[in-house]
C-alpha cells in the first residue's frame, strides 16, 4: 500500500469550482464499474449478493407500505447500498459503526434481527428505543452500531472518542463514521478530523458523496475538486472512490482498517454515488433534472453485481430466485411482528386525577400515571452509588480551587480508566490550576490538551462512556459551553432515555461574574441546563462540599455539569477531609438556621446572604444552599418555606429565564397555604455582564438584596 491515500477515481462531476449550474457526480458520462474479485472467493461473493439484496428488498417492501398508509416516514437509500454494505462486511464485529439515514446495509450486514429493526421504525414498544426514537436514531452495544441524531456531524466526534478508548485499551478496535456530502460543511467535522488527526485515532470518515445536501447541490456546498482532498489539509490521508461497486468499497475500507489498526491515522474515504429517490419520501425528486438519473440507474449497485456475478457463473435464475424467497420470508415475517407489535402503554388520565382532586382526595393531576412514571425512570441511568464517609477525621483549610482538585486527584487515583480532557489542562495545569500536577502523575493520555474544537471533544466524552471509560472535560469558562451545546442536551443528555446506555461524562464549568471578565467569560449559564432532562447540574458554593460533589459527579453514570464560581476559587477557604469521601446529589444544606425568612440559594449567593444576614441580625434569616439544581432537594425548600412563612429566592444569573423562577413557582404551589408573602426573587439584571467594576457591581442581584430583603418582611 502506498505511503499517501490521496487516490482518485476520475471525478464524475466535473470542476465544481467552475461552474454556474447545479452540479452532481452524474452529469457526466459515467464510467463503467468493474469488479476485481481477487480477493474474493465464490462463496464470499454469494455471501456479498445476499448482504446487498437484503436492503434493497426490504426497501422495496417499505415504500410499498408507505404507499399503503402502514408505516408513517422513510428515508431511501436505494442506490447507495455498496456503501454500507461493502463497508460493514469490511469491519471486525467488534469496530464501531456510526451510521446515517440511507446505511440500512449497516443494520442488516451487522445481522441484526429484523422484527426489532422494523418494530423501531414504527415506534413500537419493543423497537430499540422502546417507541421514543424513529428511523435509525439508536444504538445497539451488542452490535457495536451508534446510530444518529437529526443534527448532522454530531456522532462525528463520538467516533473519536470511541477510537480514543481503544488506543487507551491498547485494542485493535477501530471506529468507521459515516457523513453526507452536505455534513461535511458542518463544523462537527472539522472538529472531529482535526481531533482524529492530532490524536492519532483510528476513525474512517466515510463521506457518501450523493451530489446533494436534502436540495442542494454540492456546487453550493463546497468548492473543492473532491472531498477527499480536504485530508492533506488535515496531515492525514484522502481516498475517493466508487461508492457503487461493493467490491470497491470493501477492497478499499479492508486495506484502510488493516493499516490503521497498526498505524492508528484516521482516514477520509469519498464514496461517490447518487441518491435515486428524495432526502425522504415526501421531499420527492423534483429539484433534479430527470436526466441525471439515467448514467445512474445504469450504475445501480444491485443489478451491476447481479450481472457480474451471472457472468462469472455464481448466479443464475433459479439461485437468485431461492436468495429473494428467503429475503421474503425473514422480510414477511418481521413486517408482521411491526404490524402487530406492541404500543407503548400509556395510561390516560380522564376521569382519574379530575375525580380524585372533586371529592378532595387520592392524587393530584401532578401525580404521575404508570407509564409516565416508565418514562421518567429512563431519563437517567439507575445511580445507586451511596455517599462514601472519609476514612479518617483528618482534614486541611482548603481554598476552593484546591477542593475540587484534590477530589479530581482522588478520583483518578482510584479509577484507571479516568480521563481528564480540555484546554490547556496539561502541562500548564488548565487556566484556574485546577489540574495543575496532574500530567506528571497521571500521564498524557489520561490528562490530554485538546485542540479548541468543544463540540469533538463534549462528543468524545459520549464516546469513551460508550466504552466504559469516564471522563472530566473542562470547559475553559462556561460561556464556551455554547460552542457544545448540541452535544450536551442533544447527545448526552439524550441517550440513556433513548436506548439505556449510561453516559459517566462531568462537564467542569468555572463560571460568574465579581471578577471583572466582561460579558463573554462571567455569565451564569446553568439555567439554560436545568431545562434539559437527562443532564445533572451541580453548584457548589464552598470547598467541603466542592470536594464531595466533584468526587460524586465523576462516579454517577449520568451527565454532570458543574460549576464552580470563578471570584470563589481563592477568596472561599474550609476545613476539608483529607481522604476521599462523596456527597450525594439532591441535598440541601441549612446554611443557617432562622424563623422570619427564608432564603433559597446556591453559589455566590450564600456568601451575599450569608454577610447580609450579619449585618441585619433582627430578621432572622434561614438560609438554604441547594448545592445541586438538577435535581434539587424540595423537601428540605418546602420545610424551611412553610416554618417561616416569608421565601426570597436569590441567584446571581438573570431574572427573567433564570433558575429561581422555577423554585418560587413550585413553592408557591406546594407551600401556599404555609405563606404570609408572596415569594419573591432577586436576580441580576436583564442585561449582558458588563466589564466595568462599577456597572458589575449594578448589574449584580446583591446590589438589590438588602431592599428585596426589606420588601419582603414588610409585605
Amino acid at each position: 500500500m502506498p505511503d499517501t491515500l490521496i487516490e482518485h477515481a476520475p471525478r464524475h462531476a466535473g470542476d465544481a469550482a467552475d461552474s454556474s449550474t447545479p452540479v452532481s457526480p452524474a452529469t457526466d458520462e459515467l464510467p463503467p464499474i468493474v469488479f476485481d474479485r481477487s480477493h474474493h472467493s465464490d462463496s464470499s461473493l454469494i455471501d456479498t449478493y445476499r448482504a446487498l439484496l437484503m436492503p434493497r428488498m426490504i426497501e422495496e417492501k417499505m415504500l410499498l407500505l408507505l404507499r399503503q398508509g402502514q408505516v408513517s416516514k422513510w428515508f431511501s437509500g436505494i442506490g447507495q447500498e455498496a456503501i454500507a454494505v461493502g463497508s460493514t462486511l469490511a469491519l471486525r464485529p467488534s469496530d464501531y459503526i456510526f451510521p446515517l439515514h440511507r446505511n440500512l446495509g449497516v443494520f442488516t450486514a451487522r445481522r441484526m434481527p429484523l422484527e426489532t429493526l422494523f418494530c423501531q421504525w414504527q415506534g413500537k414498544s419493543n423497537g430499540y428505543s422502546k417507541g421514543r426514537e424513529r428511523s435509525f436514531h439508536f444504538g445497539s452495544p451488542e452490535h457495536h452500531v451508534v446510530g444518529m441524531i437529526s443534527h448532522l456531524g454530531a456522532m462525528l466526534g463520538v467516533a473519536d472518542g470511541v477510537a480514543l478508548a481503544s488506543n487507551l485499551d491498547r485494542q485493535e478496535r477501530i471506529a468507521l463514521v459515516y457523513s453526507g456530502d452536505g455534513g461535511t460543511s458542518q463544523g462537527d467535522f472539522h472538529e472531529a478530523v482535526n481531533t482524529a488527526a492530532v490524536w492519532s485515532l483510528p476513525v474512517i470518515f466515510l463521506i457518501e458523496n450523493n451530489g446533494y445536501g436534502l436540495s442542494t447541490p454540492s456546487c453550493d456546498q463546497f468548492r473543492c475538486a473532491q472531498l477527499a482532498d480536504r485530508a492533506i489539509g488535515y496531515g492525514i490521508d484522502g481516498i475517493t472512490i466508487d461508492g457503487n461497486n461493493v467490491l470497491e468499497v470493501h477492497d478499499t475500507i479492508t486495506r484502510v482498517a488493516e493499516r490503521m489498526r497498526v498505524d492508528r491515522r484516521p482516514v477520509i474515504v469519498e464514496a461517490m454515488t447518487f441518491r435515486m429517490r428524495g432526502h425522504e419520501e415526501a421531499s420527492g425528486v423534483a429539484y433534479i433534472d430527470p436526466e441525471v438519473f439515467t448514467p445512474w440507474r445504469l450504475k445501480d449497485p444491485v443489478t451491476t453485481f447481479e450481472r457480474f456475478l451471472r457472468q462469472e457463473g455464481l448466479l443464475n435464475d433459479g439461485i437468485i430466485a431461492f436468495i429473494r424467497e428467503q429475503h421474503s420470508k425473514a422480510i414477511a415475517a418481521a413486517v408482521d411482528a411491526m404490524l402487530a407489535g406492541p404500543e407503548p402503554v400509556v395510561v390516560p388520565r380522564d376521569g382519574g386525577a379530575s375525580a380524585a382532586m372533586a371529592t378532595g382526595g387520592g392524587a393530584s393531576a401532578d401525580t404521575p400515571t404508570d407509564s409516565e412514571l416508565r418514562e421518567l425512570a429512563d431519563v437517567y441511568a439507575p445511580a445507586d452509588r451511596q455517599p462514601v464517609s472519609p476514612a479518617s477525621d483528618a482534614a486541611s483549610e482548603k481554598r476552593l480551587v484546591d477542593a475540587i482538585g484534590d477530589g479530581l486527584r482522588q478520583a483518578m487515583r482510584n479509577d484507571p480508566r479516568l480521563v481528564i480532557m480540555g484546554q490547556d489542562v496539561a502541562h500548564y495545569g488548565g487556566v484556574f490550576k485546577v489540574t495543575e500536577g496532574f500530567l506528571a502523575e497521571f500521564g498524557p493520555e489520561r490528562v490530554r490538551n485538546t485542540p479548541l474544537c468543544e463540540s469533538a471533544i463534549v462528543g468524545a466524552g459520549l464516546g469513551l462512556a460508550l466504552c466504559d471509560r469516564p471522563s472530566v472535560i473542562e470547559m475553559q469558562f462556561s460561556d464556551f459551553v455554547t460552542n457544545a451545546f448540541n452535544q450536551t442536551v442533544n447527545n448526552l443528555a439524550k441517550t440513556h432515555y433513548r436506548w439505556g446506555l449510561p453516559v459517566n461524562v462531568t462537564l467542569r464549568m468555572p463560571t460568574g461574574a465579581g471578577v471583572g471578565a466582561g460579558p463573554y467569560h462571567s455569565q451564569s449559564t446553568e439555567a439554560w441546563f436545568t431545562h434539559v432532562p437527562g443532564l445533572k447540574v451541580v453548584y457548589p458554593s464552598n470547598p467541603y462540599d466542592a470536594k464531595g460533589l466533584i468526587a460524586m459527579s465523576v462516579v454517577d453514570p449520568n451527565p454532570v455539569l458543574f460549576y464552580e464560581h470563578k471570584l470563589l476559587y481563592r477568596s472561599v477557604r474550609g476545613m476539608v477531609p483529607d481522604d476521599y469521601y462523596t456527597l450525594p446529589f439532591g441535598q440541601a444544606r441549612i446554611v443557617r438556621p432562622g424563623t422570619r425568612m427564608s432564603v433559597i440559594t446556591y453559589g455566590l449567593g450564600v456568601h451575599w446572604a450569608t454577610a447580609l444576614a450579619a449585618s441585619m441580625p433582627d430578621v432572622d434569616m434561614e438560609i438554604v444552599d441547594l448545592r445541586t439544581l438538577l435535581p434539587w432537594d424540595r423537601a428540605t425548600v418546602f420545610d424551611s418555606a412553610r416554618r417561616t412563612g416569608r421565601v426570597l429566592v436569590l441567584h446571581e444569573d438573570t431574572h427573567t429565564g433564570g433558575f429561581g423562577g422555577e423554585i418560587a413557582a413550585t413553592i408557591g404551589e406546594a407551600c401556599f397555604g404555609s405563606l404570609d408573602a408572596p415569594v419573591m426573587r432577586v436576580a441580576s439584571l436583564d442585561t449582558p455582564v458588563p466589564f466595568n467594576r462599577g456597572l458589575e457591581e449594578q448589574f449584580l442581584a446583591k446590589w438589590r438584596l438588602a431592599g428585596r430583603v426589606r420588601e419582603l418582611l414588610a409585605y
